[in-house]
């Protein structure tokens, strides 16, 4: 049960050069190339047909190629025929395949100019003698001929061509497979390329020597296409899925001598009528112009690619060109593919154009399996996923099976056994045992060793012998442990202190679960898991966490009392003697819970003037220093207030009362003098937040004189401002704490107060100074005051 660190330091791709483009660029560029190669393939296939009609014209006519081009054109648009169907009807006319049975006379110059322009036009006894099928099989046939003559001129292998072949003309007459053969210079038969065939049996029937008297070799000595509805006969062996598979053996020609043959095979038996004959004789003519293309070579995977196509999970051959290295895809089994829709035929291209995103790391891994000739393992390819990235392949393994060959094994999501096993092998204090109850025997990972100090070398210790190794008071905990295990056979955990040889002393938690085989107890399994450094840590957070509720206790005990001398200062609901002129309400809102005490302050204050002196400061910060602060302030500005000077005076003396108080707060202030005999009022502000004047129904901010706020500066000057009021007129002073938010500005604050104020409903002072501090309120936890004064 040794746990393996393997695979936790993997290779990581190098990361793209400044001038490189980056895995997402790459795989787009991939996908936009493949789709060009596929139209380029489309557009070769019709071009080459088109240029064969022209050529038949040209020959038949006398025209010009330009003339006969045009001609094609309007003949195509004239017998509202697409123009590959209609070259394709001309050269069947020509080849004298355009009607049932129609081979063409041997040796003969094939149709006549108004024979090919009968065909075309649907007209004439061989177009009537054709039926529809006729004409769509050998259409078919042409264009398919076509592509597979525009796969070649783009370099692709005989068996891509094979495929073409197959997919385009011959599954629609339920072909299952097909095999070409090339003609050695002795006579040998060579599998030249195969499609629809599995690698397994391609590589069986690599090789099929002369001398043998087999169906292959006497369709080349009489060169003459063989039918087999219901196989070969019985003891004769030829490739195919079953023995009575239906097969057709066609000679392939080239000027004029066999060069090799097609074998094609169906699933099992199946009449091979006319048209299926027809066809076939059709697209053996194509075939044999392929078999000089590079031939495919199966003989050192053919027996790993069918093992492969067996798994579940994605796999693949990589192969290193031997001048290069540059790694190409031999094979991909059905998962790997899926893996790969996004390129045409991945078979045999190049590694980056099916895994742009994963190549460098692919490449990597493959040269140090090769190199080393061992397996290479890696958790993900690549190590960093971005998000837009193709997903990476996880759990990724790449063997070397030859020279040049690696094969890559990989899932197409994270398998949660292999990370488990990952993860456990990172935990460092962490260990798993098993105990055998019918051997016993038992196993231990390297870090159980470790863990109890233990020589690596010496037996493991069976978890009911584990006694003597832990503290005389824990052999109750395992007993315990022992009988939930093996009498009541559930699972359990328990913490016990291990003794070590050393002399140290280790907290060690141990998990386990028993093993039942029939109902029989045959085993146990778990971990065990050092949780010493944890257990100490709980310790100290335990005498760490009674410190701080001490410190706690004491810290409520310091703000309530500084609460409780706050509002003895300011009472939260103050009760106000009847003034002159006026009715007053002041409120006084506490700061949030983190910061329990504030600097805020209002005063109410008849004057022996006959005056009355209404302000509402704020002083910076919260805490003692700030409520002692305020009470200096506050205390300073009544007392000063009684030398009948006007607000600015008052202002320039609680300034320097300011700067003179510990700590050197700095403060914001109204201070204001309300005359009832010509109800007016004498106001000052100290960058204190505008005052709220209520008239008819409408709400406006009275703009402050522009002075600086108390404390910043010695000697200040302060300016007053005087405001007329009338009967009925509501005003309002107020501290920031009613109208800021974080996640808005002052003036839409601000704003929110003055819509407010102007949807109050009739009522008494109070009712409405309470209505009003309910339905505005900011959110920075400050504390807030207000003071609304109406006049009587």
């Amino acid at each position: 049960m040794t746990m393996s660190n393997q695979g936790q330091d993997e290779p990581r791709p190098d990361a793209p050069g400044p001038d490189e483009p980056g895995p997402d660029a790459l795989t787009a560029a991939v996908a936009q190339l493949t789709a060009e190669l596929a139209g380029l393939r489309r557009d070769l296939a019709r071009r080459h047909l088109l240029d064969l009609a022209s050529g038949v014209l040209v020959a038949q006519r006398s025209l010009t190629p330009a003339d006969a081009a045009d001609h094609l054109a309007q003949l195509a648009e004239t017998t509202n025929v697409s123009p590959e169907d209609l070259a394709a009807d001309i050269v069947n006319a020509a080849a004298g395949q355009g009607a049932p049975g129609g081979q063409g006379a041997p040796g003969g110059d094939g149709a006549a100019s108004g024979d090919i322009e009968a065909a075309a036009a649907g007209t004439g006894a061989a177009a009537e003698a054709a039926t529809d099928e006729d004409r769509s099989a050998a259409r078919r046939a042409r264009l398919v001929e076509a592509t597979a003559e525009a796969a070649a001129q783009t370099g692709s292998s005989v068996d891509e061509i094979a495929g073409t072949l197959l997919d385009g003309g011959m599954r629609p007459l339920g072909v299952r497979g097909l095999w070409l053969f090339r003609r050695t210079e002795t006579d040998c038969l060579q599998l030249a390329g195969q499609a629809g065939v599995s690698a397994l049996e391609a590589a069986h029937w690599r090789w099929v020597p002369p001398g043998t008297g087999s169906a292959l070799h006497r369709v080349l000595a009489e060169a003459a296409p063989l039918w087999l509805p219901a196989g070969p006969p019985e003891g004769e062996r030829l490739p195919g899925p079953a023995p009575d598979a239906a097969r057709a053996l066609l000679p392939l020609r080239q000027r004029g001598v066999v060069t090799g043959l097609a074998l094609v095979d169906w699933p099992g038996p199946t009449a091979l009528d006319e048209p299926v004959r027809r066809a076939l004789t059709g697209l053996a003519v194509p075939a044999a112009r392929i078999l000089d293309a590079g031939a495919s070579d199966p003989s050192e995977s053919g027996v790993l690619v069918p093992l492969l196509d067996l798994l579940t999970h994605p796999a693949m051959v990589l192969r290193a060109d031997p001048e290069t290295g540059t790694l190409h895809v031999e094979h991909l089994n059905r998962p790997a593919l899926d893996s790969a829709r996004h390129v045409h035929g991945p078979a045999g291209r190049p590694l980056a154009q099916l895994f742009p995103v994963m190549q460098a790391g692919l490449v990597r891994l493959a040269r140090v399996a090769r190199e080393s000739a061992a397996p290479q393992r890696a958790a993900r390819v690549p190590v960093e996923h971005r998000p837009g990235d193709p997903d990476p392949l996880h759990d990724v393994r790449v063997l070397p099976v030859g020279p040049g060959r690696t094969v890559v094994l990989w899932h197409g999501a994270t398998d949660p056994g292999l990370s488990l096993s990952r993860v456990l092998g990172r935990l460092e204090n962490l260990a798993a045992f098993e105990d055998d109850l019918i051997t016993g025997k038992s196993r231990w990972s390297d870090q159980a060793y470790r863990i109890f100090g233990l020589d690596p070398a010496a037996p493991p210790v069976p978890l009911r012998r584990l006694a003597p190794h832990l503290h005389r008071d824990e052999t109750g905990n395992l007993n315990e442990l022992l009988v939930e295990l093996t009498e009541r056979r559930e699972g359990a955990h328990t913490v016990v202190r291990a003794v070590r040889e050393d002399g140290g002393l280790r907290h060690v938690r141990i998990a386990a679960e028993p093993l039942l085989t029939g109902g029989v107890l045959t085993g146990i399994t778990g971990v065990y898991q050092d949780v010493s450094a944890q257990h100490h840590t709980e310790i100290a957070l335990t005498a760490t966490f009674d410190r701080l509720t001490a410190a706690q206790t004491q810290a409520a005990l310091r703000h309530q009392l500084v609460l409780q001398l706050q509002q003895a200062i300011v009472p939260e609901v103050p009760v106000l003697q009847r003034l002159p002129g006026l009715q007053v309400a002041a409120r006084y809102r506490p700061a949030a819970e983190e910061y329990r005490v504030g600097g805020d302050w209002y005063d109410v204050l008849p004057l022996p003037s006959g005056r009355v002196l209404v302000a509402v400061g704020d002083i910076a910060g919260h805490g003692i220093d700030s409520v002692t602060g305020m009470v200096a302030l506050r205390n300073a500005l009544r007392g000063l207030a009684f030398t009948g000077h006007s607000p600015a005076r008052l202002m320039a003396w609680l300034n320097e009362v300011t700067l003179h108080t510990h700590g050197r707060p700095t403060a914001t202030a109204v201070c204001a003098l309300y005359d009832p005999s010509d109800r007016s009022l004498c106001w000052a502000s100290a960058g204190h937040l505008p005052l709220l004047l209520l008239r008819a129904g409408e709400a406006v901010f009275l703009e402050p004189p522009r002075n600086i706020l108390l404390g910043a500066v010695p000697a200040a000057d302060y300016t007053e401002t005087v405001t007329p009021l009338v009967p009925g007129d509501t005003l309002m002073l107020y501290t920031d704490g009613l109208v800021e938010s974080r996640r808005t500005g002052i003036d839409e604050g601000l704003e929110r107060l003055r819509r407010a104020v102007e949807r109050l409903r009739p009522g008494g002072l109070d009712e409405r100074t309470d209505a009003l501090l309910a339905s505005v309120t900011g959110d920075t936890d400050d504390d807030t005051s207000l003071v609304v004064v109406r006049l009587s």
